[in-house]
């Protein structure tokens, strides 16, 4: 039986059964499927590094994908995100015969949403338990401010998480504001005087994509303090939105 659906951005999808060949070009969502079937998971990109011992091709990067080896791959479903990978790839995969499926999630109702669609819609499988914790988790009343934070992504330029983000909705689930929020871009690159200037009470330096560490970025800041944060935590979302939320309540403000 053929099921007919719609992917995030409108795309119709047409699958018969199970999905079994799976190749996945976002690192989040490498993991979210991992966790329930990663024998199905055939082809990942070289940044999916969650769970660790996954055993599939890599297929490059999620900007640089190597189409003719996905296409050698066989895949039932390539799943991809708006954000993460190229319009023109994806275009490429569909002229080649591949269907894909395109993700957007831009806050945590959104990931949880999205991802509860593409095992219903477009995989064919069960949904995960874990999908149903994060969003008790995650998708309640949005809690008091109690601190305003600033999350730098990259540095040399420096560039920081503005509107309509991912980690800005989560932080925001935390009760941290990000000083940025109401920024014209979802990425501004912003000069670390202004950056250290912000107002902010604290400066968040995740792992990745930049890899900060402590000998590299909290030294940039002398009027506001910094703390080191898994980029996983805030960035990622998946399997690891359960554990994320204990992590950074951790360092609560």
């Amino acid at each position: 039986m053929t099921v007919a659906a719609r992917d995030d951005l409108g795309t119709p999808l047409a699958r018969s059964g199970i999905a079994g060949r799976v190749v996945s070009l976002v690192p989040s969502l490498t993991e979210a499927m991992a966790m329930s079937r990663p024998e199905a998971l055939v082809g990942v990109t070289d940044w999916c590094s969650h769970p660790p011992g996954l055993d599939a091709a890599r297929v490059r990067g999620t900007k640089n994908p190597d189409l003719h080896k996905i296409a050698l791959l066989g895949p039932d479903l390539v799943v991809a995100n708006k954000e993460e990978n190229r319009e023109l790839d994806v275009r490429r995969l569909r002229a080649a015969g591949i269907p894909v499926w395109v993700t957007e999630i831009t806050t945590v109702p959104q990931a949880i949403s999205s991802i509860g669609r593409l095992f219903d819609d477009a995989l064919g499988w069960p949904r995960p338990a874990w999908l149903g914790e994060a969003a008790r988790r995650w998708c309640g009343p949005l809690p008091p401010v109690t601190a305003r934070v600033v999350v730098p992504i990259w540095r040399d330029p420096w560039m920081v998480v503005g509107r309509d983000t991912f980690t800005g909705d989560l932080l925001r689930r935390l009760g941290w504001q990000n000083v940025f929020a109401e920024s014209p871009e979802r990425y501004p690159h912003v000069g670390i005087d202004e950056l250290d200037g912000a107002g902010a009470d604290l400066v968040l330096l995740p792992d990745e994509p930049y890899v900060f560490s402590a000998d590299d970025g909290p030294e940039a800041f002398t009027r506001t303090p910094t703390m080191l944060v898994s980029g996983r935590d805030i960035t990622w979302y998946g399997p690891s939105l359960v554990g994320a939320v204990t992590e950074l309540h951790l360092a609560d403000l």
